[in-house]
């Protein structure tokens, strides 16, 4: 049976632009390319999810414009449940520019954005999901949209006994509400030092970077660590798992909403946790290889097929066929 995952968070509209040079203050750069695609935290990894077997449905807030018909188009097409996005009339859909820049040092990637309709849900939105939420597997939460609906999903989700997966981005201190209610926290390095106090997390001091987020209180803690792949800890020793290469880099954005939606697709099927890892970085390896976000989304069949081609055993992933 496919595992069902709610996703409460963001939708974004995302304005990429490329260069060879980020702009420093004041000073104009000459880019080499522009594009549009649908994003947001929620939504990429609800895609994602979807795309690699999951039954999932979305909650979140867009506006009544053309970018919020086109992100609910695009969330629609993936297989992602949207009958409970709801539109605002007062706030635009949410836009995020992307500045990425290539070159011979790498690729690297900067994000604005403006929050729009995501932060207009309000909480008779989301109050139907105090009755239905214990019919999923899994919830995932962001912080692109309110804290205190965020804290009132995760609550809901508590008392019906439901696992709770936050993803703490962008960083922002996080109340103890709503740490009380988590199952899993899975920031990126560079948040897990925001919330840890730890002035630069690696590979070398994860132990202490996890023990400092564990007592938060929240059980599992995952650390992504980029091209040094993931760290896993549930109060015993913590599990590296290192990362996939990509063919080629071409843009890192919605890397790690992949890899969270891939990583609560397979625990919510039954898959073990090292699987579980080794899963969502194949996943995060072939989203980067692709430009955008939405877009870069790897389906099931693209993720077997890169472990097949990789000499990964593909047998514990056949329960995500359905």
């Amino acid at each position: 049976m496919r595992p069902k995952i709610l996703v409460v968070g963001s939708f974004v509209m995302d304005l990429i632009a490329t260069t060879a040079k980020f702009p420093s203050a004041g000073e104009t750069v000459i880019g080499n390319g522009f594009s549009t695609a649908p994003g947001g935290k929620g939504a990429n990894q609800a895609i994602a999810a979807a795309r690699l077997g999951a039954d999932v449905t979305m909650v979140g807030r867009v506006g009544d414009d053309s970018f919020g018909r086109e992100m609910l188009d695009s969330a629609n097409k993936s297989g992602v449940d949207i009958s409970n996005v709801t539109v605002s009339r007062t706030h635009p859909s949410a836009v995020g520019h992307i500045q990425i820049q290539t070159n011979e040092h790498g690729t690297e990637n900067r994000i604005l954005v403006i929050p729009g309709a995501n932060m207009d849900i309000k909480p008779q939105n989301v109050a139907f999901l105090e009755k239905e939420i214990g019919n999923y597997d899994m919830v995932m939460l962001q912080l692109e949209i309110p804290m205190e609906i965020n804290c009132l999903v995760a609550k809901y989700a508590k008392a019906a006994g439901v696992p709770v997966m936050l993803n703490p981005a962008p960083a922002d201190k996080i109340p103890e509400e709503l740490l009380s209610c988590l199952t899993y926290i899975s920031p990126n390095e560079h948040e897990a030092a925001l919330i840890t106090g730890i002035d630069a997390v690696n590979a070398e001091n994860i132990g202490t970077c996890v023990a400092q987020l564990r007592k938060t209180g929240v059980e599992n803690v995952i650390v992504t660590l980029g091209k040094e792949g993931c760290a896993f800890c549930s109060g015993g020793d913590v599990i590296m798992s290192p990362s996939v290469k990509a063919e080629k880099v071409v843009d890192p954005t919605a890397a790690g909403d992949s890899f969270m939606g891939a990583f609560c697709t397979a625990v919510s099927a039954g898959i073990d946790i090292e699987n579980a890892l080794l899963f969502a970085n194949c996943v995060g390896s072939i989203t980067v290889s692709k430009m955008g976000a939405q877009t870069a989304l790897p389906t099931l069949c693209e993720v077997l097929e890169l472990m097949a081609r990789r000499g990964f055993d593909t047998k514990p992933f056949e329960v995500l066929k359905g």
